[in-house]
């Protein structure tokens, strides 16, 4: 249970994020933040975490997304931090509020952990778990269609071995994302919970896949 004051704390955030996020693209708006928000609270009530860092985590930790700002990941930490800063929130809450905003993306599955904590597993599987099932599928396609990138190319292979930097620049189509990482999300779970949520949007996506190429290829049984 949160004290009135972090209350407080999280209701003016959440205003904040709203206001910032009003016209975002649709997989990253705030709906997707009020999404991870729920799961992430739902997680954390079996996992031994600061529940004041969590809900601020999962509110901030896409407020900048470097996909939309040239790529640059220190922008988000920053506006969070300044944030919370004009709350007076303690700095011994902000700065790992600040590393799980800087730490929870994918970056192509393949980069070398820098930093940890119980909290950042908790919001991690809760954003990993919006991109599962059929929300994630919906929002796959959604900033495929943003980014205007094709749905399919059966000359294109998934590139299951890209750098950080070939993941962020990545114009490949759309299905290709599920083998590049929607399908590998399920065993990079951190929590018991977070890995029993994501295995029926697992088996959804797979399940859509299938039904995907049969409509491709016209095949009509």
């Amino acid at each position: 249970m949160l004290s009135t004051t972090h209350q407080s704390i999280i209701d003016a955030t959440e205003n904040y994020v709203k206001q910032e996020l009003a016209e975002a693209e649709g997989g990253h708006d705030w709906w997707h933040i009020h999404r991870v928000w729920q799961s992430a609270r739902q997680i954390a009530r079996h996992e031994d975490v600061d529940p004041l860092i969590v809900e601020l985590g999962a509110l901030l930790h896409d407020i900048a997304d470097s996909k939309f700002h040239d790529g640059d990941e220190e922008i988000g930490p920053a506006k969070a931090a300044a944030f919370l800063r004009s709350l007076q929130v303690d700095e011994a809450i902000i700065l790992p509020v600040t590393q799980i905003i800087r730490h929870i993306s994918f970056k192509g599955g393949n980069e070398a952990r820098t930093y940890w904590s119980a909290e950042l597993a908790v919001v991690q599987d809760a954003d990993r778990l919006d991109a599962l099932g059929a929300v994630g599928i919906a929002r796959a396609f959604n900033y495929g269609g943003f980014r205007n990138r094709a749905l399919y190319d059966p000359a294109i292979a998934p590139d299951m071995h890209m750098t950080k930097e070939a993941y962020k620049t990545s114009a490949s189509p759309t299905i290709n994302h599920f083998y590049e990482k929607l399908l590998l999300l399920k065993d990079r779970m951190n929590t018991a919970t977070g890995k029993a949520l994501a295995e029926e949007r697992h088996v959804f996506m797979e399940r859509y896949l299938e039904q995907f190429y049969r409509e491709w290829n016209g095949q009509q049984d």
